[in-house]
């Protein structure tokens, strides 16, 4: 049986009925839903895919609040002023040679997928978002890192760009 067999039973099958579950035991959601996340992840590592078109794909909701320029349409037209992890995201993207995109929601980054055409995507979001996102664009490999939302959902909310840069090694590191 191959990993990706595996990663889409996983994704098809197991994922649906835990979400099932969340909707009975509400508090066990985004449990399940990070447990979909790092089980998808694991597996993708195993896959073992090196590919040369790699999509970052991030959320609106990691840019401050305060700042007054409008990134959800070009990610370029941050000034990297450094208060929130766009700057950091935005060079490494441009060092390793990535597409680069952010999205206001789930038809957005379907749209930013079919428009881009990678090989693989290394995204973050919330929990909802990319479990959700990773299960829609299967069979394409995709590796989530869930943000953290230390003032609330959608708000100001960060990301560990060690771990975003572990991502993209995945794909693109031969090892």
């Amino acid at each position: 049986m191959s990993v990706n067999f595996i990663r889409g039973i996983s994704l098809k099958v197991l994922y649906p009925l835990l979400m099932f579950l969340g909707m009975i035991y509400k508090g066990k959601k985004e449990a399940f839903q990070r447990f979909i996340i790092n089980l998808n992840n694991s597996l993708v590592r195993r896959q073992g895919i090196k590919a040369e078109r790699v999509l970052l794909l991030l959320p609106h909701c990691l840019q401050i609040d305060k700042c007054k320029i409008r990134i959800t349409h070009d990610i370029f037209n941050c000034k990297r002023c450094g208060l929130c992890e766009i700057k950091d995201l935005i060079g490494v993207a441009e060092e390793r040679n990535l597409n680069l995109f952010v999205a206001t929601g789930g038809t957005v980054a379907r749209k930013i997928v079919f428009d881009v055409h990678p090989q693989v995507i290394v995204a973050v979001a919330c929990e909802r978002d990319l479990s959700s996102g990773i299960a829609d664009a299967y069979p394409m490999p995709v590796f989530g890192i869930p943000n953290s939302r230390p003032q609330g959902p959608c708000f100001n909310t960060r990301v560990d760009l060690d771990k975003v840069v572990e991502g993209i090694e995945i794909f693109t590191t031969t090892q």
